[in-house]
């Protein structure tokens, strides 16, 4: 009978979550748009996608990169799809799921604080992307770009300047991450570069 108390610590590989995370932000964003731009109306279908592809599939590739100790795509991937939580969790209370004193009540200058932090916070993740890729760099641009148009019309600013804003570079967010999705998965797949992704921008130098 062995005596030996020695710790064992077992590592279970996982594949890169990139492409998952980039493809549920390129989808929720892709539906998204499509409602601000006019070309579908309301938000009832928005809803499901905002859950599932926003939250759902960027927390899981969040996890896993987490497991992969990747700092920039847990931490990325985590706290947007908290946000797209948050945002469908909204637009439900708006539509009265929760009850018509809660519909209410609503005041949509609290989102836009809600936008204000998470323009802050993405402003910092593009310093970071830029020694990432130039690909997900440029996505983090313009998704600093769709939260400041989203933070300056839900506080009344600019009325439907910042709306289209924020539709339009919503809408480049959708292809550029989709292009990025697509892009990790054939190069990983293929064990060989298929795409470019562009090199980083060598500005802010990581130890």
């Amino acid at each position: 009978m062995s005596t030996n108390n020695s710790e064992q610590r077992v590592q279970i590989a996982v594949a890169d979550p990139t492409p998952l995370g980039l493809l549920g932000l390129a989808i929720v964003t892709m539906v998204a748009s499509a409602q601000k731009l006019g070309i579908v109306e309301g938000v009832a279908w928005v809803i499901p996608w905002a859950l599932c592809m926003g939250s759902f599939a960027q927390l899981v590739a969040a996890y896993f990169d987490f497991c992969h100790k990747n700092i920039f795509g847990a931490t990325i991937f985590g706290a947007f799809g908290f946000f797209w939580a948050g945002v469908a969790m909204s637009w439900m209370i708006k539509a009265g799921c929760f009850g018509a004193a809660l519909a209410a009540s609503t005041d949509p200058k609290a989102l836009g604080f809600a936008f204000l932090g998470y323009f802050l916070f993405a402003c910092v993740g593009t310093i970071a992307a830029s020694e990432v890729n130039k690909v997900l760099f440029l996505d983090m641009i313009f998704i600093d770009i769709l939260l400041l148009g989203l933070t300056l019309n839900a506080l009344g600013v600019g009325g439907q300047l910042t709306f289209l804003m924020a539709a339009y570079a919503e809408a480049i967010v959708s292809i550029l991450s989709l292009y990025g999705a697509a892009t990790i998965f054939l190069n990983n797949f293929f064990g060989r570069q298929i795409w470019p992704l562009g090199k980083p921008l060598g500005v802010f130098k990581r130890a």
